[in-house]
Order: C-alpha cells, then structure tokens, then sequence
C-alpha cells in the first residue's frame, strides 16, 4: 500500500533534494555539565556544546519543528504519535447478522406451595362488603346501637359489682323480692342505707328491712364488708345475735332481711339518769354480749367494732349484737386492719400492730366503763390527746364506781393482749356473779 504523502511545497522539495546521510549521537552524563552532540557528514563535521537540562534547571518553552510529513489535518499542531485515519475512504461493507436462534421452551412446573407462618405481614386482610340490598344506616339505627351497647355494658358491671359484693345474680335463686313486704316506719338511719319496719304479707311476719344503697356502697370501696356481713350473719345463730333471714336486691338497693329488736342500747343508755346504768342492769349486758362473743370466737369470728349504736335490745330487754360489716372470718389469729370506732380502739390497732380477738376484749372493757360512767374512759377534745390516753391507758374512775368494777375494767384494760381477762373468766368474776345471779345461764354453742 503506498504511503500517503501531502501535497505541499515544502515536501515537493524535500523530495527533489537527496537525503544526506546523518548519524547522530547523543551522550548523557550522570552529573550535571553539559551534553556534547557530535554531527558527522561525508563533507564538514560541526560540533557544539548544548547545555544539559536537569531536574533543577529552569524549564525552558521550546517549541517542537512541526511535523512536515504529517501535518494536522484540521488545522493547529498535530500530535507527535498521531497516525492518519486510512480507514474512513474504504467502501463501507454490509455485514449480514445471523438469524435468531429459537431457544426451546422449559416445560412449566408448577410451583411449591411453602408453609408461611402467619403474621401480620402475610395475612391477607378481609374485605367488608355490605349486602347490595341493605338500606343506609340512618341517625335512629346509630341511636338504637348505642343504647344496646351501653346496656350490655351496664348489664356486665352490674354482674361484675354483684359478684363483688356476694349477690347473686339469678333472680331465681333469690326467695324474696319488694313485694312480698309491706315497708313501716324508719328505725333508724346508717351512713350506706337506712332500716325500715317491715311485714312479711304471707305470714305477717315483722322483720327490720335494712336498705343499703349500691352506688354508696361502691364509692366508699367497701363491697368487701357487705359481703362478709351477708357470709357471716347468715350462719350466725346465737339469742344474743341478730339474725339474718336472707337478703335480695335490685338494680340500685340491697335489701337485708333481719330479726326485728325495737330498742337501741344508745338511745337506752341516754335515756338513763346521770346518762349510765346501774351496776346491776350493766353487768346482765356485759354478761349476755360476752356469751355472744364467745360463741363468735369459737367460729372464728371477730366482730371488730362493739360499741353501744351496734348493739339492740329486745322488747323483753335482751341485748343482741347487730352491725357486722366489720366483722371478719379468719384462720389467723393476727390482722393488721385499722377498723372500728375512735374511742374503741385497743393500742395494737393505734400503734399499727397486728391484732386478734382480744380486740373484743378491749371493747368489752371500754364498753363496760361507759355503762358505769356515762362516757367513754380515753375520751379526749383531739385525736392526739385519744391516741395517747390509749397507748398509756390513762383513765380515772369516779367515786361512785365499786371496786368490784374497777378491779373487772383494769383486767380487761391492758396493753398487751396477752394479758387481757379471757371471757370465759369474765364470766366467773365476782362482779358478774353478783349482779346476774338471777338469770339463767345460756349454754354457748
């Protein structure tokens, strides 16, 4: 192939003229110097000395001799290794692309079925579609919703509050219901209710119908009580023990049907001149409430809150103990509850100690005081000065008070309950013996 050559007038002549025949030699010293550059011809020899370039000498423009024998071909300096493009005049060829090739179908296999755990991310979510036939739901139809709702709601708290407080819910189960009775005069008024006479209509029965009220009940967080007074008086049979029949309720009272005795001991009490009893009359109560609290003890029960407003008096005079919504059915001796009332309190209950029965005991003995002086012995103008007349049991005896007495009130009256008078030898003490030798003695069950 020949080699391509431009047309200039410059290569014309170059090419007119023979070339002559050079030799170059160019020798580089390791130091610094200079470069000696000998040209030999077949005529003339011309030697010259050309300064060595290095690494710390100037840099110096020099413009390179321009490529005659291929210059740039769109104008501007041509690059020293540049070689022309000898391929763009040649005849474009047409080059023929196989065919595709058909690649054979894989049969399809069906894919496996993989057990996934369910999650929420995998479980499909169902779509709700109502009936095309169904009406709009209208502001009546949201209104009817909302008050079955409510209702079920309320029929299920009520359930939950009956369980709680030991009713049943079955009004099968329960004997009796408002109309069996026909509702008397009030006899008296409590903090939850209040005790109405009533009469049974079937047999003309009188009992004492005590009303309590659910939603005082529930706001004083006392279900508890109401539950254990129900479990506990029912099983009581004791002459010197109210006693419960039965019980039923509605949607908002709680009725109690209880043994009917016409006087309270409190009132009893201040109705009496110089508002105390005589020795005789107090010590036929001390005698008939300890009986009532030994058969009580033998059951595992502490009444917890003996005071005058909680004990009756049948029409024939008799006391009966009432009221045991403090009362408590226990296997263990010790409790750690502060209950009762101020001036009954025995001092493990006011210095936080646990306590048994003997708190009765100590209750018996503040009661018996009372009886005989007309006030409490710890009575005090401030809660202070009461807690600190307990704790030291300080109290003072009149003078009209019988040794017999005081010498009874200082064997129930001790700190530890150890060592607080048992009330089978309350019954045996002298003062007791005295004044109740007329009566007949009760057996205790």
């Amino acid at each position: 192939m020949n080699s391509f050559v431009p047309k200039s007038k410059e290569n014309q002549r170059l090419q007119r003229a023979p070339a002559p025949n050079v030799s170059t030699l160019r020798r580089r010293t390791p130091c610094c110097g200079t470069t000696t550059a000998t040209t030999t011809t077949s005529t003339t020899t011309t030697s010259r000395s050309i300064p060595r370039l290095c690494n710390h000498s100037p840099k110096l423009n020099i413009n390179k001799t321009p490529d005659l024998l291929h210059p740039p071909k769109f104008g501007g300096q041509q690059l020293a290794n540049r070689k022309p493009d000898i391929t763009k005049n040649l005849p474009g060829k047409s080059v023929l692309k196989p065919p595709p090739q058909r690649v054979a179908e894989k049969p399809k296999v069906p894919c496996q079925v993989t057990f996934k755990i369910p999650t929420i991310a995998n479980v499909p979510k169902k779509s709700v579609t109502k009936p095309p036939n169904e009406p709009p739901t209208t502001i009546n139809q949201l209104q009817t919703n909302m008050k079955a709702a409510n209702l079920n709601t309320k029929q299920t708290t009520e359930q939950e509050n009956n369980n709680n407080m030991g009713l049943t819910n079955k009004k099968e189960e329960m004997k009796w219901s408002l109309d069996n009775f026909d509702i008397g005069r009030a006899l008296g008024k409590g903090k939850f209710g209040n005790v109405y006479l009533a009469r049974e209509k079937s047999s003309g029965f009188i009992v004492a119908l005590k009303v309590l009220f659910k939603t005082q009940i529930l706001k004083a967080n006392v279900e508890h009580q109401l539950k254990r007074e129900i479990e506990i008086q029912t099983h009581l049979r004791h002459p010197h023990i109210v006693r419960m029949f039965g019980y039923f309720h509605d949607d908002v009272r709680v009725y109690m049907i209880l043994e009917y005795a016409p006087k309270q001991l409190y009132k009893e009490l201040q109705a009496q001149e110089n508002k105390r009893f005589s020795e005789e009359k107090a010590a036929v109560f001390i005698k008939q409430l300890a009986e009532a609290l030994i058969y009580c003890h033998n059951k595992n029960i502490i009444h917890r809150d003996i005071k005058p407003e909680n004990l009756l008096l049948t029409k024939s005079g008799d006391l009966k103990i009432a009221d045991f919504g403090w009362s408590v059915h226990t296997l263990v001796s010790k409790r750690m509850t502060l209950c009762g009332t101020l001036d009954y309190l025995p001092p493990e209950m006011v210095s936080g100690d646990s306590h048994d029965k003997s708190v009765d005991i100590w209750s018996v003995g503040v009661l018996l005081y009372e009886f005989l002086v007309g006030k409490p012995p710890f009575e005090a103008p401030t809660y202070e000065e009461t807690y600190r007349r307990i704790l030291n049991v300080q109290y003072i005896f009149p003078q009209h008070v019988a040794p017999l007495a005081r010498d009874l009130i200082s064997r129930l009256l001790k700190v530890k309950p150890e060592l607080r008078l048992a009330l089978q030898d309350l019954l045996q003490h002298e003062w007791i013996k005295l004044h109740t030798q007329h009566l007949p003695s009760n057996s205790n069950k």
